[in-house]
């Protein structure tokens, strides 16, 4: 397992030096979270005023009314859309820069801009699963919670190849999940592996990105503490776009690897060999 965790180190090492020549990718994650945003102050009062969630000791329940189904739901899809939308456009910078190329924003936009009918399919299909869990969770405190997040983990395995397939394959959703469970049979397991390096950077900047926080609060001085909040929220906030785009390029990459068996620029191919058991 300790080789594991430090091959995965290696792979998330390779995916640094990737955007490390192509730091403009860093935009994708934050227009993606710019983007959550809005979608979701645009749904804030819609969902309020619709009575989708009780006030009261049941706060977070979705209620029965219809019309909050509904307003939940199209929350759900367009927010699905977003994250789908710019998840595609940083796999397909990525994909330029394994074959040698120099990819813009410009490209990557493009890209996903190409895959619309796929990104909305795929966004409706994933919505769907996402309302459904949530019914299920809210239907039961503990046995909802407990079997919705069995499901959800069952369908995020299933899935994790979905948004590389789309971008190269141009496949529809359905197609798609059963493309992704494809490939993911050759490399069973080891993907999720390569992940923990990532985790672990994650991890270990964040404890860093803390420390000016906790040293303004311990210094009880009102404007130290409010500069250290502030310095530790923006590290943060970093640190998010730069794991989210390190782990988009990792799934790249081992996307190109397990589904043909090429290696990508900036990966090794013995730390790749050492991440998957090919059939």
């Amino acid at each position: 397992m300790f080789d594991k965790i430090a091959n995965g180190w290696e792979l998330m090492k390779a995916s640094g030096r990737v955007l490390r020549l192509d730091k403009e990718l860093l935009a994708f994650p934050f227009l993606s979270g710019i983007a959550c945003l809005l979608v979701m102050g645009s749904f804030a009062l819609p969902l309020f005023f619709s009575g989708a969630f009780t006030i009261d000791e049941n706060v977070g329940e979705v209620t029965h009314n219809p019309l909050a189904y509904v307003i939940l739901f199209a929350f759900y899809f367009c927010n699905y859309f977003v994250i789908v939308f710019f998840n595609s456009a940083l796999v397909a910078c990525a994909i330029i820069r394994f074959n040698g190329g120099d990819p813009t924003l410009g490209d990557g936009l493009q890209a996903a801009g190409s895959r619309l009918p796929q990104i909305l399919g795929w966004s409706l299909v994933s919505a769907t699963v996402g309302f459904l869990l949530k019914m299920l969770e809210s239907r039961s405190e503990k046995l909802g919670t407990f079997v919705a997040g069995l499901l959800g983990l069952a369908w995020s395995i299933a899935t994790f190849f979905v948004v590389p397939v789309i971008v190269v394959e141009k496949l529809g959703p359905i197609d798609a999940i059963r493309r992704s469970g494809s490939i993911l049979r050759r490399a069973w397991g080891e993907s999720f592996v390569a992940n923990q390096g990532i985790g672990l950077f994650v991890f270990l900047s964040s404890l860093v990105a803390c420390v000016p926080a906790l040293l303004g609060v311990l210094s009880h001085v009102p404007a130290l503490m409010i500069t250290g909040i502030a310095i530790t929220v923006v590290a943060i906030l970093i640190i998010s776009a730069v794991s989210a785009a390190l782990h988009t390029i990792l799934l790249a990459a081992i996307y190109v690897y397990a589904a043909d068996g090429r290696v990508p620029d900036a990966f090794d191919r013995g730390t790749l060999h050492n991440a998957f058991a090919r059939r």
